[in-house]
């Protein structure tokens, strides 16, 4: 969050006109260097531009991998069968208003999936986004995107530890002033604040069994 007494210390310097000079050369290069990011992105590439910097990613461990693929089939199938909107895994580049990250799973709600065409590439902050927490990314996951996905009125943010087995699910304050965590769960079951209705036990996204069982009582 900013700091509003060190704004207007800022706001008062004689430096003024030279910090705004040094701001606009950095944010002029950095929309260049962006443009660049985006042009040069591959399908095969998994990439984030975050402060001004390309972010690579390593590939996925399998149990990244498993943990997305049966959150992504739940939700995937919930969402199209009740009409609720889109649902997307791994490549889907969202574009901030200062960074461009690829989440591992994000929902849209049908407002906004009406809006993407079949060549869409650059997508809008969505309703829902869940991290999956690796060695390489945990910082962000709890720090930069952390901050931005609240900032940009994404209501949902669940962050699931691959080892721990658990899922942590944030959602946003009043006034987009930050997440709360409502919950953090080891067991039982999770529902969702923003994709109605759609509730799930942990044990479905950490095993095939109570995946396919999750998956039946859906289909009901």
């Amino acid at each position: 969050m900013l700091d509003e007494s060190n704004l207007e210390s800022i706001f008062a310097s004689p430096e003024l006109p030279k910090i705004a000079e040094v701001l606009n050369s950095k944010l002029a290069a950095e929309r260049k260097a962006r443009d660049a990011f985006r042009r040069e992105l591959t399908p095969s590439v998994k990439a984030e531009f975050i402060a001004a910097e390309v972010v690579m990613h390593s590939p996925a461990k399998v149990k990244h991998l498993r943990v997305t693929g049966r959150l992504f089939t739940l939700l995937r199938f919930y969402a199209h069968q009740k009409v609720l909107g889109e649902v997307f895994s791994e490549k889907t580049l969202i574009c901030l208003t200062r960074n461009d990250y690829e989440p591992d799973l994000v929902f849209f709600g049908k407002d906004k999936a009406a809006t993407f065409g079949p060549d869409h590439m650059q997508f809008p902050a969505p309703d829902f986004v869940v991290e999956v927490l690796s060695e390489s990314t945990v910082s962000r996951d709890r720090g930069v995107k952390f901050q931005d996905y609240a900032r940009h009125g994404i209501a949902e943010y669940r962050i699931i530890d691959c080892d721990e087995k658990t899922i942590e699910q944030y959602v946003l304050r009043e006034g987009k002033s930050g997440y709360h965590l409502a919950q953090k769960l080891a067991g039982g079951s999770i529902e969702s604040r923003v994709v109605d209705g759609f509730a799930i036990p942990v044990a479905a996204v950490f095993e095939d069994e109570a995946n396919a069982a999750a998956l039946a009582q859906l289909c009901d």
